[in-house]
């Protein structure tokens, strides 16, 4: 998934200005919050939030390639 940087807000940020992520959410369907300077959560509109398949399949890939990095980056240099 590719990340719009405008519109992602911090997760403080978020925290201390709720209406302005709810405002972001509804002007362009979705707001990613990052955590630690790396994305960590989609918002999106309710009637929006459908995965398919294979966006499921993209979300569980890189969440084990993110806990895993390490080990990969290890193995690409084999």
């Amino acid at each position: 998934m590719a990340v719009n940087t405008k519109t992602m807000v911090s997760i403080s940020e978020a925290n201390h200005n709720f209406s302005k992520v709810a405002r972001m959410v509804e002007e362009n369907g979705e707001l990613v919050i990052s955590k630690n300077n790396k994305p960590a959560y989609v918002i999106s509109k309710y009637d929006q939030q459908v995965l398919t398949e294979n966006d499921y399949v993209e979300l569980v890939a890189r969440r084990i390639l993110s806990e895993h990095k390490h080990a990969f980056e290890e193995l690409a240099k084999k």
